[in-house]
């Protein structure tokens, strides 16, 4: 499979959000390889989106690789402990991303088993959310910044693309007002991965790469 270039994600980052559903995300560390298939991402777009850490243009040590161009990681700590992963999307001073929530582990599930600390019988619930997935994937802040168009973090094109998208407004962002409508989580239908059950409405086809 080919991997993603440089060109894939620095474009309209809904495009890119939906786009990025099928592909396969792959960790490779001294622990060894991981890889998951993306079902649930959300999209970003600041800095007019109340819920991105972009909003009013801010720019700090913790947000500044958003400004870069695209195919960059933006990592960032919530609740003291757990990791969100995210793609810079656009071209340079357009501080947008997209989080990967989910993940469908493929290959290395007993390392992601191990660094999770759950049975394997709890498989679907192995990286169906962003600290989950960061957890299994042993992605932590020492990866913020990473090239996602280098050989340690990075994602390749996938021949699974027979699916349907789902959109919803995106999770946990109660503070973002009436961004927090915005429908701009997308995930795929009937992936038992995703972090909530989708919901049918607002279904659209796989736009074309």
């Amino acid at each position: 499979m080919e991997k993603l270039k440089r060109n894939f994600y620095e474009r309209n980052t809904l495009i890119v959000a939906k786009e990025l559903l099928g592909k396969i995300l792959i960790h490779s560390s001294q622990d060894g390889e991981t890889v998951g298939k993306i079902v649930e991402t959300e999209a970003y777009i600041g800095p007019n989106d109340k819920g991105s850490h972009a909003y009013n243009s801010l720019r700090t040590k913790r947000t500044e690789i958003q400004y870069g161009q695209g195919g960059f990681a933006y990592i960032y700590q919530i609740y003291g402990k757990n990791f969100c992963f995210n793609i810079v999307t656009q071209k340079m001073n357009m501080p947008e991303v997209v989080l990967i929530r989910a993940l469908e582990p493929l290959n290395g599930i007993d390392l992601m088993i191990k660094r999770r600390k759950i049975a394997l019988k709890d498989i679907v619930n192995l990286a169906n959310g962003p600290g989950k997935l960061c957890s299994a994937m042993g992605i932590d802040k020492s990866l913020y910044g990473a090239d996602l168009c280098g050989d340690k973090l990075y994602l390749l094109k996938s021949e699974d693309e027979g699916f349907i998208i789902c959109s919803t407004p995106r999770i946990n962002i109660e503070y973002a007002l009436e961004s927090k409508k915005y429908p701009w989580r997308f995930l795929i239908k009937n992936n038992i991965f995703v972090s909530r059950p989708i919901i049918e409405k607002n279904e659209i086809g796989v736009p074309p790469l």
